[in-house]
């Protein structure tokens, strides 16, 4: 796992390890950090071109004394601070390297050209103290930065990124490559945030024996463990999910969430629905055991014997809609509801008063519609409002987006590496819907099978957007040559991407 810190807590760890060093070596940890992945960028240290971007905080620091570090190795350093109070003993030393440094808040002409030369340009404008938009002088080498031939490396976190939420209210450093220090900051691995860092890198400055427990975590590729069967497994072990979606109307849905519970490892599916829609479920799906049910509540007792529920995905929100969220969420079984079931809900927020597991699984609009919040306000702070929902729902809350989030109460939230764009297609959550309660069928807990679930999820649509294969070489969260899919594409991708996490 990708641990990830409050900036708070970083803080904190941060004064109580200082407190036991001497002046100035947890500064000194993080420069040579700093310094020793900037050399392993450049072809060759010695003749290079490095800008330095220096802002009056410790982050300022930090790139003074790497640019320094580099300079004794024969770079040629050139430092444009963006305040008239950048670290003294950080400019120090940089001048007793050789490094050089333009006037303060050179003209931007000047500063301009000194990063448009750069081979190499670290940004240690901010730091993670920053918030809000940046003021000028910093947004506009913040632009020209990302405007730049050259490899940028943001020191800590990119300038203008939120440290904490990944927010971004305005110009920000692209960074090709982050070097962060001592942990995560959930900026980094949540967007808009995570898209301007490029490649995060992880330098231990000792921070950990000081560091609670992690906010947020992100799975590597050996943390998910979807179930696997054993010799002994048959398919009520492995798990029977129900699944009650689609009506006369919405059809699609049905076939999509069934489908991505077959290809997502369960044992059995056992479909019901409006007759049409069971039509078609059994047409594309033989393998799944289908009930034609009328909106009753007694309409589950026909299904037969499941290990879990998924409900909503296209079922309609009228009351025959109403009346099988309501049969299914009076079950003592898991339960993950989605779409049309989210907007019943949104009325029914008494039917949660449940024991049993219960996984939610909105956009920003259904996570709107369910807690009254804002849409737009969702999308800025998607981290604080996932946590919020999670608490006043009392349930498991994945939140669907460009990160996806899944959240429970007193819980680190989890957030997915995996995706792509080409995701934003109809009928991509219907799939994740049926992968999901094909996970909680097996047994995974809802945190799990959420965070599983979505992990999956994104890597089979990267598979099937590049052909088939993942691009060798690539981590999970990078993306290239990506073709449009569809969302049968991500089912038919499942098994591959299952593949590539045993």
């Amino acid at each position: 796992m990708r641990y990830a810190h409050e900036v708070g807590k970083v803080r904190a760890a941060e004064r109580a390890l200082m407190a036991r060093l001497p002046e100035g070596a947890l500064m000194q940890r993080a420069a040579a950090g700093l310094a020793a992945v900037c050399a392993r960028l450049l072809p060759a240290v010695y003749g290079a071109d490095v800008v330095l971007l220096v802002g009056g905080g410790d982050n300022g620091g930090d790139a003074l004394y790497a640019g320094a570090r580099l300079a004794r190795r024969g770079a040629r350093v050139t430092a444009v601070p963006a305040s008239p109070r950048i670290h003294r003993a950080g400019l120090a030393a940089l001048r007793a390297a050789g490094g050089r440094v333009l006037g303060q808040a050179p003209p931007e002409r000047e500063a301009a050209a000194a990063v448009a030369g750069a081979d190499l340009i670290i940004d240690g404008l901010t730091g993670i103290g920053g918030t809000g938009a940046l003021r000028e002088p910093h947004a506009t080498l913040a632009r020209l930065a990302s405007e730049a031939p050259g490899t940028v490396v943001a020191c800590d976190v990119p300038s203008g990124v939120d440290a904490g939420s990944g927010r971004v209210d305005g110009p920000a450093v692209r960074a090709d490559v982050t070097v962060t220090f001592g942990t995560h900051k959930p900026g980094l691995l949540i967007d808009p945030g995570a898209a301007y860092c490029g490649v995060v890198e992880l330098v231990d400055i000792g921070l950990g024996p000081d560091l609670p427990g992690p906010d947020v975590v992100a799975a590597r590729p050996e943390d998910v463990r979807p179930p696997e069967p054993g010799p002994e497994s048959d398919k009520y072990r492995r798990g029977v999910v129900g699944i009650i979606a689609g009506g006369e109307r919405f059809t699609g849905a049905a076939v999509l969430a069934a489908g991505g519970a077959i290809h997502g490892g369960a044992g059995m599916v056992r479909f019901a629905s409006a007759p049409h829609a069971v039509e078609l479920v059994r047409q594309r799906w033989p393998e799944a055991v289908t009930t034609v049910i009328e909106p009753k509540p007694d309409a589950l007792e026909r299904v037969g014997r499941v290990q879990a529920w998924v409900v909503g995905p296209g079922l309609g929100t009228d009351r025959d809609g109403e009346t099988l969220v309501e049969a299914v969420l009076g079950t003592d079984l898991p339960v993950l509801v989605d779409a049309d079931g989210l907007t019943v809900l949104a009325r029914r927020r008494d039917l949660l008063r449940r024991t049993a597991p219960t996984l939610l699984t909105p956009h920003a609009g259904e996570l709107a519609r369910l807690t009254g919040a804002d849409r737009d306000a969702i999308e800025a702070a998607r981290l604080d409002h996932v946590r919020r929902a999670a608490a006043e729902l009392s349930a498991t809350v994945l939140l669907k987006g460009s990160t996806t989030l899944v959240a429970e109460e007193d819980r680190p939230v989890r957030v997915n590496p995996t995706g792509t764009p080409r995701l934003a297609t109809a009928g991509t959550g219907d799939v994740l819907s049926g992968l999901v309660g094909a996970l909680l069928a097996g047994g995974l807990s809802a945190l799990d099978a959420a965070a599983s679930g979505a992990y999956l999820h994104g890597l089979a649509a990267r598979i099937a957007a590049a052909g088939g294969h993942p691009a060798p070489g690539r981590e999970p969260g990078e993306r290239s040559g990506e073709a449009p899919i569809s969302a049968y594409d991500v089912i038919t991708a499942l098994p591959a991407a299952f593949r590539a996490v045993w």
